[in-house]
């Protein structure tokens, strides 16, 4: 773009599950400025996960005209605005005033896990179309909830005035002065009602799920005009929409092929590049991690494998609940240099996702332990699911060279440890772990060759670790007898 300068800066909005955080990056991938404002999840009913929708838009704003104020008179060089959310939350809302008609349902909810069950025949072909297995972690299940269950979702609908789908949809909506009904393909193909090849919303999913297409925002490319953002005297165009971990893969510039992508959070999740290639596994996910606006006559869309690891930071949530006095995330470190010999820990917080696939899998100790016990067993849970979703990955291609971990989970370092001596790979952690809004900058200075790369961070290459890898052997085989018996 003509008007991007040295001193062009990008406002990078990142919705999560705690908080929203406002981000600016300048053109060197620098940060410039950083706000938050945290924002509740709420557990209304057993498997029911929420955010109040309004709470949501609130956060961001908050975080928005910190971050504005932070900048000053600097606020003048935004060029461009982008936005990353978690990307299979729903809302419902009315697309003449944007009133949000129900709570942002998370992605963690599974409250509609009965309903969906009768569907398991169309498992393989779902797979195909939309590159997800049937559950309900992902939107089509909760939307239908919503219509069988609310009646001002009823009522819009037979008013012609519903609207639903990605949240990152009724957020764009309510952050632009147009008003404009837009789907990005990241969060639309979480809804488990988009098609991977059209690239729109797939017609006999609608129908089978029974979900009416006149209620569903229009489908965009990732980049695309989502209208402008009014703030003070600015105009900024908010110009990309995607998915949290999706952008987070582009923290540090292009993907490289020999790398395996590790982003903790809520939960956590494990991504290998496969380009424009849409590669499938019988256990794992075919996500589509972004998709170009039309250049030279030609879309470019990004493929990757993916694991995902529902229980992460929400399995230490989930523990935290049951020792209210114990401050878990600041003992976290020291226990797991001190805690050599955990019990397992079968982790089924929020649903047991790739490569088991059971929602309804009850999470257990196997044994009797005290809370800095459980702590370490809770994150080697979680190497272990990784560990599982690697081998996975590793039957559809060669196995990667290095592991690239981000997020929160990824300042403990007793984690990124066991993940590399487990693994066999040295896991790399960079000195900045919040990648998400550093990946959705990058993409909206259209991926300059000169983004800074890994630079400093630390490097945990493997050790001989018998005790870990005997308790993952014995966790592997634990698991399985479950499943069996199931």
């Amino acid at each position: 773009m003509d008007f991007i300068t040295p001193n062009s800066l990008y406002l990078c909005i990142d919705q999560g599950g705690h908080a929203s955080r406002a981000i600016v990056f300048n053109q060197r991938g620098e940060m410039v400025c950083s706000a938050y404002s945290e924002v509740k999840t709420e557990h209304p009913a057993k498997n029911f996960v929420e955010l109040n929708a309004s709470d949501v838009i609130d956060s961001i704003n908050a975080s928005i005209n910190q971050a504005l104020q932070q900048l000053g008179d600097k606020k003048k060089h935004i060029v461009y605005a982008g936005l990353a959310t978690q990307r299979s939350n729903v809302v419902c809302w009315n697309k003449k005033t944007g009133e949000a008609l129900s709570p942002v349902i998370s992605w963690q909810d599974r409250r509609n896990t009965e309903w969906l069950q009768q569907f398991n025949e169309h498992n393989e072909s779902i797979h195909k179309k939309t590159g997800l297995f049937l559950s309900p972690h992902y939107g089509a299940s909760k939307l239908r909830w919503c219509l069988d269950n609310i009646p001002q979702v009823k009522e819009a609908l037979n008013n012609n005035t519903l609207v639903f789908g990605p949240m990152a949809s009724f957020i764009t909506f309510n952050l632009v002065k147009e008003k404009f009904l837009l789907a990005d393909p990241v969060n639309a193909s979480r809804t488990q009602l988009w098609s991977l090849r059209t690239h729109s919303w797939d017609e006999e999913l609608l129908e089978l799920f029974g979900i009416p297409l006149s209620a569903l925002p229009h489908c965009v490319p990732s980049v695309h005009h989502y209208g402008t953002i009014e703030l003070d005297d600015l105009n900024i165009p908010l110009r990309l929409v995607t998915g949290d971990q999706s952008a987070a893969m582009y923290a540090y510039g292009h993907l490289q092929p020999d790398t395996a992508y590790v982003n903790t959070g809520t939960g956590a999740f494990v991504s290998r590049s496969s380009g424009p290639l849409a590669l499938y596994s019988r256990r794992l996910l075919t996500s589509l991690i972004f998709r170009d606006s039309e250049l030279h006559n030609q879309s470019q869309n990004h493929f990757v494998l993916e694991g995902t690891v529902n229980g992460a930071g929400s399995a230490l949530d989930w523990l935290g609940e049951q020792y209210p006095d114990t401050n878990i995330y600041s003992n976290l470190s020291d226990w797991l240099e001190e805690v050599e010999t955990p019990p397992l820990f079968l982790n089924g917080v929020s649903g047991l996702a790739s490569p088991f696939w059971q929602p309804d899998f009850v999470s257990e100790f196997s044994s009797e332990a005290n809370v800095k016990e459980k702590a370490v067993a809770v994150i080697e849970s979680i190497v272990f699911l990784l560990k599982a979703c690697l081998d996975e990955m590793c039957k559809l291609s060669s196995p990667p060279e290095q592991i690239q971990i981000t997020g929160g989970l990824a300042s403990a370092k007793g984690l990124n440890q066991r993940l590399a001596d487990l693994s066999g790979l040295p896991v790399y952690c960079p000195t900045e772990c919040e990648a998400t809004a550093r990946g959705t900058a990058y993409l909206l200075a259209e991926q300059p060759a000169n983004w800074p790369e890994q630079g400093a961070g630390d490097w945990f290459e493997p050790e001989d670790n018998q005790g870990l890898q005997t308790r993952y052997d014995n966790w592997m085989n634990t698991m399985l007898d479950n499943m069996r018996s199931r």
